[in-house]
């Protein structure tokens, strides 16, 4: 679990991530905080999301997204919009329309 963590805190650089301790079914909350020490983001995730190499990219996708939002440098609005952009590409693109 030390390799998890160390990798969360090289993938988040510059906060630093850590693990609790593992709960019944081997979940941890993982604790994001800034340069200060301050919590940023505390998360539960799942044994099989920190297990697995593409899950556990999937959970540092999200906590890049949730820092930015905190940091005020991306609202949850921007987010629906690209998400909104990016399937209508893929409709277009799906009927030829590009």
């Amino acid at each position: 679990m030390e390799n998890i963590s160390l990798l969360l805190s090289q993938a988040l650089t510059p906060y630093h991530a850590s693990l609790g301790a593992a709960g019944e079914r081997g979940e941890r909350l993982v604790t994001v905080k800034d340069a200060c020490g301050a919590v940023m983001i505390e998360r539960v995730v799942s044994a099989e999301q920190l297990h697995d190499k593409r899950l556990l990219t999937d959970v540092v996708d999200g906590f890049h997204r949730d820092l930015l939002i905190a940091e005020g440098r991306l609202e949850p609005s921007m987010i629906a919009a690209r998400r909104h952009v990016a399937s209508s590409r893929s409709f277009t693109a799906a009927r030829g329309f590009v």
